[in-house]
């Protein structure tokens, strides 16, 4: 399914009014488009979509998972420590113009939050939403290698100098955890093949 069709279903939902979900549409589409954005674009949601799909049915409340997917890069500025924040932000203004529940705002809100710092959420749908995001880090070596190229492309305003010790410092953190992936699921599919792509990296670094 296009990710535009998808949108329009999630928002039928809650509002009859094309005319609305269209100009939401037209933002969204806007930002993951925006020039610079080699990895965080709509390619990015096409493969966490295509994740997810496959778990939909461990799934507890779909539209929520699939509004995240959405709206939790919609902002995005490398040079910005914040993006998640606004991103939230974004959403919450949407959402509360096609009449979506507080609570269910705040979940999105919530699950956006999440994939700042990639930790288990005591969550489950919050954690395939992470890990969904991550599952990129467990691809083949030359889907990996085409992955941080993209990365780097995004950063090119810092020098390697720069850039390489804030990579490094990223990459040992995911080490560091005591798994990458918090579902089991993702775990199983993911976990050893993603250490060895980081530990390659850090060592090209």
């Amino acid at each position: 399914m296009q990710l535009r069709e998808r949108f329009l279903q999630n928002s039928l939902l809650y509002t009859q009014d094309l005319h609305l979900i269209e100009g939401f549409w037209t933002e969204i589409e806007k930002r993951y488009t925006e020039k610079g954005r080699h990895y965080h674009n709509f390619n990015h949601l096409e493969n966490m979509f295509s994740e997810l799909d496959k778990v939909k049915d461990d799934i507890e409340n779909y539209p929520i998972i699939s509004f995240s997917v959405f709206y939790h890069d919609v902002i995005y500025d490398a040079s910005s420590k914040s993006n998640e924040e606004k991103s939230a932000r974004f959403s919450e203004k949407h959402l509360q113009q096609i009449g979506a529940e507080a609570g269910f705002i705040e979940k999105i809100s919530q699950q956006i939050m999440t994939t700042k710092f990639h930790q288990k959420s005591g969550d489950n749908d919050t954690d395939y939403l992470v890990d969904a995001d991550l599952s990129v880090l467990g691809q083949e070596p030359e889907n990996y290698k085409d992955y941080t190229q993209k990365i780097r492309k995004e950063y090119s305003v810092y020098p390697d100098f720069l850039y390489n010790p804030g990579r490094k410092k990223v990459l040992r953190h995911f080490l560091e955890s005591e798994s990458i992936f918090k579902t089991e699921y993702f775990k199983a599919k993911y976990e050893r093949q993603a250490r060895k792509n980081i530990l390659s990296e850090i060592d090209g670094l």
